[in-house]
């Protein structure tokens, strides 16, 4: 033990810059402007530091900087990576398990505005009956929506070495048929 007590107390010292680094991130610990502060203030310290740790440190805190506090005071957003995969899990989940092995990702891009509270609308209210879903059954995404459904399927088309030529003399005689 005495042969590392010097290393462990380097350690112990990391750690609590590390956990510093953390309440700085914290939302719980005051506004989005105040928890910049101290974070810059930090990430100033650690990297005038002569420990090179300290100073790898800053260098990460410099290149997450730009994201970490980006959304301000808004309450609601995801706070960081593991939370927004959180977030993102139910719908991919839903996905998978209707299609089998099918990525949701572009899907859920493209779609996303319409489909996310959809498919958590089960989370905060619970199952829903089918005369509660009946006035639903004529809904329609919006334009905008189906106009980027139109595109994706286009955009494979293209991609397709089967399915090009014949897409493109079906665009090349929608242009004939313009002019």
């Amino acid at each position: 033990m005495t042969a590392v007590a010097q290393e462990q107390e380097e350690i112990r010292g990391q750690v609590q810059e590390v956990a510093k680094v953390a309440a700085t991130l914290d939302p719980g610990r005051g506004d989005s402007a105040t928890r910049w502060k101290r974070f810059k203030r930090l990430q100033k310290r650690l990297g005038s530091s002569s420990d090179p740790v300290r100073m790898q440190m800053a260098v990460v805190m410099a290149a997450f900087a730009v994201g970490l506090f980006a959304g301000g005071g808004l309450k609601g957003l995801p706070l960081d990576n593991l939370d927004l995969e959180r977030w993102f899990r139910l719908p991919k989940g839903h996905e998978r398990r209707i299609n089998g092995r099918r990525h949701a990702g572009v899907r859920l891009v493209q779609e996303g505005a319409t489909l996310m509270p959809v498919l958590d609308a089960h989370r905060e209210r619970g199952a829903f009956t089918a005369e509660e879903l009946l006035g639903y059954r004529a809904a329609k995404p919006p334009d905008d929506e189906q106009e980027a459904v139109k595109r994706r399927k286009v955009m494979r088309k293209a991609r397709s070495k089967k399915k090009r030529p014949i897409l493109l003399a079906t665009l090349e005689q929608r242009y004939f048929d313009r002019c």
